[in-house]
């Protein structure tokens, strides 16, 4: 099998012409497609419908193409997209190939991806065990259909799941439900976190006894160092894409990653790019940067309202939400050492990453 990753510019959440500008190149087999993570122009909270309208004009691209329906599509092909693109971040969208086909020489280990969805979650579940079980398996599944051998061989694993309006919680409760909470937005962040304990159990990061209800965000010892989750009212299940190394995969593209301890964290970053062969000093040159062909991060506001003893405001503020001031500070942390703004950068980190922290996983072409 072989992996391949392209990432194309968004001028707006319509936009697919870069796609479909490379089918009709025959530079992308739509076919092969297997996933697409991106980030669009909305808020990244409950409301951003921006995230559904790209999934629905991709899917009807590649159904098209492939004369086949667009909701066939969806159901085949993990769409993530998460909104919020501030200060220097730049919309776009990352599409993943798979060649069943292509050989490996063994030899060396090149980037694999599997890919997985759980079934149909209610408001009820999120934040639930039955959400985290749910996960947790989808993710092994996907592990096992990318031929990863070992969980440390696992370095990206982007998960995409459920979000609910205030309608969907009071359904809920009509018909005896119980949600985690009733407020949508928080609603959001119980899913993240079940869905990283899921992770962290099926990695074998935490013991599974360590994966339980009762963990969800209040446990912060317990996380898992590659995933990364996002929710919105786009989708009904947990979308999941596994990103690793293994040797019966081939192809000119490998992935590593390392854990971001705080929002000032650059030198997970810059020994990350080292770690690639890449050069910060402290940026990367615009020859080397070229090399990356995908880059994804994960952070929040620290919960104590601090950073390295100092106070910050992001999580006071009624204006604006603290992902949308976390997204732009950390973004524009990582965009200036890697030199590229196509940065998915993604708040919201509960259980993903050290507490107040967060991950970085980079996707690059090998040195030659």
């Amino acid at each position: 099998m072989r992996a391949d990753v392209h990432r194309f510019s968004l001028k707006d959440p319509s936009d697919v012409s870069g796609l479909n500008e490379a089918i009709e190149k025959g530079d992308i087999d739509p076919g092969k497609i297997v996933a697409v993570i991106g980030k669009t122009h909305g808020n990244g909270l409950v409301n951003d419908y921006t995230r559904g309208y790209l999934t629905l004009c991709l899917s009807q691209l590649i159904g098209g193409r492939m004369g086949v329906s667009a909701e066939s599509v969806r159901k085949r092909v993990p769409f993530v997209f998460s909104g919020g693109v501030e200060g220097v971040l730049s919309p776009h969208y990352v599409v993943f190939m798979v060649d069943p086909d292509a050989d490996a020489s063994g030899e060396e280990k090149s980037l694999a991806i599997g890919v997985a969805f759980t079934p149909e979650l209610s408001p009820s579940d999120v934040g639930r065990q039955r959400q985290i079980d749910a996960t947790a398996e989808a993710v092994s599944q996907a592990v096992t259909s990318a031929g990863i051998e070992s969980p440390d061989d696992v370095h990206f694993v982007q998960v995409k799941g459920p979000a609910f309006t205030t309608d969907d919680i009071v359904a809920a409760g009509n018909a005896s439900l119980t949600c985690a909470t009733e407020n949508p937005g928080k609603l959001m962040g119980f899913g993240r976190a079940a869905s990283a304990l899921g992770v962290a159990k099926a990695l074998r990061e935490i013991p599974a006894n360590e994966a339980l209800e009762a963990a969800v965000l209040h446990n912060f010892d317990a996380y898992s160092s590659v995933a990364s989750v996002s929710a919105g009212v786009e989708v009904r299940v947990n979308e999941i894409i596994v990103a690793g190394l293994s040797r019966t995969w081939s192809g000119p593209l490998t992935i590593a990653h390392r854990a971001i301890k705080d929002a000032l964290d650059i030198d997970s970053v810059t020994d990350l790019a080292r770690d690639l062969g890449l050069s910060p000093g402290p940026q990367v040159p615009a020859a080397q940067a070229r090399r990356i062909r995908a880059a994804f991060v994960k952070c929040e506001a620290q919960r104590d309202g601090t950073i390295r003893g100092r106070r910050h405001t992001m999580l006071n503020d009624g204006d604006i939400d603290q992902q949308r001031h976390i997204r732009g500070a950390v973004g524009a942390i990582v965009a200036a050492v890697l030199n590229d703004t196509a940065l998915f950068v993604s708040g919201g980190a509960e259980h993903q990453g050290p507490d107040g922290g967060g991950l970085i996983a980079l996707i690059v072409e090998k040195m030659i």
